[in-house]
């Protein structure tokens, strides 16, 4: 068996707390590596991962998607006898370095406190007796080394790994110990990045997306479910409930009544409403989106005031002072990117009108609102949200069951039962 080391990062702060947050961690790890053949040891300091060879690989890639987690390395099980020690590490450092002219640092740390050497002493005694035993002779460098070979004394044998073996996770705390969001999800690049941010800082999330079928294409459903597989994996069980708004009715009451200026205003204020609705009815603690300040109009300071100003739940915004580059490299690096830019506009993005208000009012959004009976509009379209659970990397292809949302989700549900 091989052994992996999992280090928790910003966890070692919460204190007494700390169980909690341990407890959680390690019900995710051990429900995303369930299939597996590996033993997880618990210490407060650390996971330990015993691990079949065969099935290595597939660990570290689902180390890599689990909140909480701040590093994850392989480590070498060598014997607490110095010169056994230092033979094996010697042996590994020359597998690794060829005959590159390379510069190294040695650091040890002591978790058995009763070993007579210290950490600085055993690093000294170890490099003195490694750098005799390589092939590759290589230069000692404490401040910039290429590498560094770290030794960790433990009571029954020397965990040994090289730094270049240490992989990064996602850090944060475990998923759900912050409480429980609602993301109001949209098909673009930035909503699927915010909830992501969100999941990684502890918070449970479910998706909430406005869909405005036959007005805009079914293809941009598709694409939320998309999304949603793929944020499915960072999740504890490996899946997600997506709820599916269908405001066609309410968006062409918008397009009807509303002042051209407006109609970004007022269909924002009406998924606010939807969304706060729907928080306090199922208990979700705040409402998370992906707005980022100024990159649009509906998100200059005077539009998040007035459009926020219809609900009173805590509203994140994890984005809102990220550049725009800066949330697509995060979109890149959690593949969400290239699903986000399939050129299918949902209800936000189509019927932009020419020149939407950039300051709008409390005051006139309110009369805009007068225009038509949108309370009567927001019941009827509450009562037809849909719910679909999503399980990661299996999104459901819904555009092989008809033209628009409420047809293609009624074949499916006839599919799926058969």
């Amino acid at each position: 068996m091989n052994t992996i080391i999992v280090k928790f990062g910003d966890l070692s702060l919460k204190g007494k707390n700390i169980k909690v947050f341990l407890g959680l961690l390690y019900k995710h790890l051990s429900n995303k590596l369930k299939d597996l053949d590996l033993k997880i040891i618990k210490t407060h300091s650390w996971f330990t991962i015993e691990v079949n060879p065969q099935d290595q690989n597939a660990c570290l890639q689902r180390l890599a998607l689990i909140p909480g987690i701040s590093s994850f390395y392989q480590v070498y099980t060598l014997p607490l006898d110095d010169e056994l020690c230092a033979s094996a590490s010697a042996q590994i450092i020359d597998q690794y370095t060829g005959e590159q002219k390379l510069t190294i640092k040695f650091e040890s740390k002591r978790i058995n406190k009763s070993y007579p050497l210290n950490s600085l002493n055993y690093s000294i005694k170890m490099a003195n007796l490694v750098l005799k035993k390589l092939t590759n002779k290589l230069i000692v460098d404490v401040h910039q080394p290429d590498f560094i070979a770290n030794f960790q004394i433990n009571h029954d044998n020397i965990y040994f790994y090289l730094s270049t073996n240490r992989l990064s996770g996602l850090g944060g705390f475990p998923y759900s110990v912050s409480g429980k969001g609602l993301v109001m999800l949209s098909g673009g690049i930035d909503s699927p990045v915010s909830a992501f941010l969100a999941m990684k800082q502890g918070l449970e999330i479910e998706l909430f997306h406005f869909e405005s079928t036959p007005l805009t294409p079914l293809e941009s459903i598709q694409k939320v479910i998309d999304l949603a597989a793929v944020l499915a994996n960072y999740t504890n069980n490996g899946q997600i409930k997506l709820h599916i708004v269908p405001i066609n009715v309410l968006h062409q009451a918008i397009l009807t009544n509303v002042k051209d200026s407006y109609i970004i205003t007022i269909l924002r204020r009406m998924m606010y409403r939807l969304a706060s609705r729907f928080a306090e009815e199922r208990g979700f603690d705040c409402l998370v989106n992906g707005e980022s300040l100024g990159q649009v109009a509906s998100q200059t300071i005077n539009s998040l005031k007035t459009i926020s100003a219809v609900c009173h739940d805590v509203i994140l915004r994890p984005l809102i002072t990220y550049d725009k580059n800066d949330i697509i490299k995060i979109a890149r690096a959690i593949k969400t990117f290239e699903i986000s830019i399939r050129s299918f506009n949902d209800c936000c993005s189509a019927y932009l009108p020419a020149n939407p208000v950039i300051k709008p009012s409390q005051q006139w959004a309110l009369l805009e609102e007068k225009r038509f009976n949108f309370e009567e509009l927001l019941n009827k379209v509450y009562q037809d949200i849909v719910t679909i659970v999503i399980h990661e990397n299996q999104p459901i292809n819904i555009c092989q069951y008809g033209i628009d949302f409420k047809e293609a989700f009624l074949n499916y549900e006839k599919n799926t039962k058969q």
